[in-house]
């Protein structure tokens, strides 16, 4: 079974446990959301979750989502350039590198929440450039088509675009259809900066845990709690 495990810097990563791995300091998930607050209509009140720095009903967020991404699609590597001081490119690459994709022969990835092809390029320019692998494949999966489009975009100036190597797939992280993604069927699940903007990380984890063959890895970069206070402020 696939299995998960978590580090936590400047940035979060979850990986499957590896010879690397035993250097990385393990923590348990945590999955936040906001409570209602107690009060006499407390059931009939909906669910409420994180939507950046507000608090929002569940049944709201994922139009909120996608609503903000498709006006951001175009700059988004630059809006993450602006929360990380640009940083996390630097993060990207020691996560591709981490997870060293054609070390052991090719893989394939699906990349959910990847909709610009950032971290698919990454992973397919690794595989070729260390180990001559023009085999593996990864399947870019996003909820918002803008995004998607802008991903598809910057493929088409790669020697990717027209392979079998890279694709394009509009889905929801949470309920992914077992037509399009059947059980079992990818070696390595990436998401990087896109769980916090999930309703339901659980259930993005049960997806990710059922698409991934047995001993699968499931991989996650995303923006954390820094523990340094000199590096919190």
């Amino acid at each position: 079974m696939s299995s998960l495990r978590t580090s936590s810097s400047l940035a979060r990563i979850c990986l499957k446990s590896t010879a690397r791995s035993s250097s990385m300091r393990a923590a348990s998930a945590r999955f936040n959301s906001t409570n209602t607050p107690n009060s006499s209509n407390e059931n009939s009140r909906p669910a409420q979750t994180h939507f950046g720095f507000r608090t929002v009903d569940e049944n709201l967020k994922e139009d909120l989502v996608k609503g903000v991404f498709s006006s951001v699609a175009p700059k988004y590597d630059l809006m993450n350039d602006a929360m990380s001081m640009g940083v996390h490119r630097l993060w990207k690459d020691d996560f591709v590198s981490l997870l060293d994709p054609g070390r052991r022969g090719p893989i394939k990835i699906l990349d959910m929440a990847g909709g610009t092809g950032d971290i698919a390029l990454r992973m397919l320019d690794h595989a070729r450039e260390k180990y001559a692998d023009r085999d593996s494949s990864v399947l870019v999966s996003d909820i918002n088509p803008d995004m998607l489009k802008e991903g598809m975009r910057r493929v088409r100036q790669t020697m990717y675009h027209n392979t079998p190597q890279i694709g394009f797939q509009v889905a929801n992280a949470q309920a992914l259809d077992p037509e399009i993604f059947p059980d079992n069927s990818f070696d390595l699940y990436t998401i990087a900066f896109g769980i916090r903007n999930c309703t339901s990380i659980p259930d993005v984890i049960k997806e990710a845990h059922r698409v991934l063959k047995p001993g699968g890895t499931f991989a996650c970069l995303e923006f954390g709690k820094v523990d340094n206070p000199l590096l919190s402020q």
